[in-house]
């Protein structure tokens, strides 16, 4: 019976002890996972300032924030210009994230990637016969692309529906372009986009993987004011 006693207090005073003693910490049962690696691209050297910008009848205006041809502002159905987000952009086939100082930055990871705007823009190509996309190249790609396809209430995206830019072509790296396309002017497809209801549009940039781009701002916009003809007076401007 002494004996039973003694070993009871023995495992009273341990179990005592052992609630004095500081609680290990558990381990999280469901711990946050980690960030994939598509969520942060590698760091560039890249500079905006260090980037030359090829000129054109299209170009951007910081003053107004909109696009301008020939320094006549455009009426812009939607403007994007990624402002510490990727306004519901998104790429097939590569890396996208909201660049540290404005723009989005993309890479391109496998053959035939293509960024894409949000759907549901429900736009009058009758009326928004323009695309502008202004962007600086960040690393070279082996084959530029450039082309543009869309999506309308009565088809997908197709090889039978596509634009080529007018302005802006093959970007070297570090060069600022704007890729303007006149979708009055596909290159497959007729009228299909002039009279159609635009869902939603596709960008590809290069034809393989390895190219990176900045995307500064992104614009969807009425046609250019009509030019003069050669030899034709401008028109007149009404007295104030």
């Amino acid at each position: 019976m002494r004996a039973f006693v003694f070993l009871a207090l023995i495992f009273t005073s341990a179990a005592v002890a052992a609630c004095d003693e500081p609680r290990s910490r558990e381990p999280k049962l469901n711990p946050r996972p980690a960030a994939p690696d598509s969520a942060s691209l590698p760091p560039t050297a890249f500079s905006a300032e260090d980037a030359v910008e090829r000129p054109g009848p299209f170009a951007w205006s910081p003053e107004t924030k909109g696009f301008m041809w020939n320094g006549q502002p455009l009426r812009a159905a939607r403007t994007w210009t990624f402002d510490g987000s990727t306004d519901g952009f998104v790429m097939g086939g590569g890396e996208v994230e909201p660049a540290e100082d404005g723009g989005l930055r993309i890479a391109a990871r496998i053959f035939d990637s293509a960024v894409r705007t949000p759907s549901g823009l429900a736009l009058q190509g009758g009326r928004y016969t323009h695309v502008l996309v202004r962007a600086t190249r960040l690393a070279g790609g082996a084959e530029w692309d450039g082309a543009l396809h869309y999506v309308t209430e009565a088809h997908p995206e197709s090889a039978q529906f596509i634009a080529k830019p007018i302005q802006g072509e093959k970007p070297r790296v570090n060069e600022t372009v704007i890729l303007a396309y006149d979708m009055t002017k596909l290159l497959a497809g007729g009228e299909d986009w002039t009279t159609s209801v635009i869902d939603r549009i596709r960008i590809d940039f290069d034809d393989a993987a390895g190219g990176e781009f900045l995307i500064h701002q992104v614009a969807i916009t009425e046609a250019p004011p009509a030019a003069p003809l050669p030899g034709q007076a401008p028109p007149l401007r009404p007295r104030t």
